[in-house]
């Protein structure tokens, strides 16, 4: 099995930053993709940045300029720079990832627990 512990959310002023952590664990081969996702209440999840493994990136249109994803492949750790922040950015945010594990045939999927972030004064 495999755990994604998120961390970094809370409560921040319009303008401020913060970063999020996810550290995966557990039956880990290779990690493929890597992203972090948000879910507005009574909404689907909806991918904010993504990271391929040789670090091509990819972002959604409203938080280009302001968030930055990257990643450890060695620690099999993503982070999510979030910066001038907006209270349209409040929400929860997931960490996703695909990957292979050991003795495991095929990618295998898998979500953090989810982390809020608020953006208010």
């Amino acid at each position: 099995q495999v755990q994604l512990v998120e961390s970094g959310g809370g409560l921040v002023q319009p303008g401020g930053s913060l970063r999020l952590s996810c550290a995966a664990s557990g039956n880990i081969f290779r990690i493929y993709d890597m992203g972090w996702y948000r879910q507005y209440p009574g909404k689907q999840r909806e991918l904010v940045a993504g990271v391929t493994r040789d670090g091509k990136t990819n972002y959604k249109d409203s938080v280009k300029g302001r968030f930055a994803i990257s990643r450890d492949n060695a620690k099999n750790m993503t982070y999510l720079q979030m910066n001038s922040l907006k209270p349209e950015d409040t929400a929860v945010y997931y960490c996703h990832v695909a990957l292979t594990g050991y003795r495991v045939v095929g990618i295998q999927y898998f979500w953090g627990q989810g982390t809020q972030v608020t953006v208010s004064s």
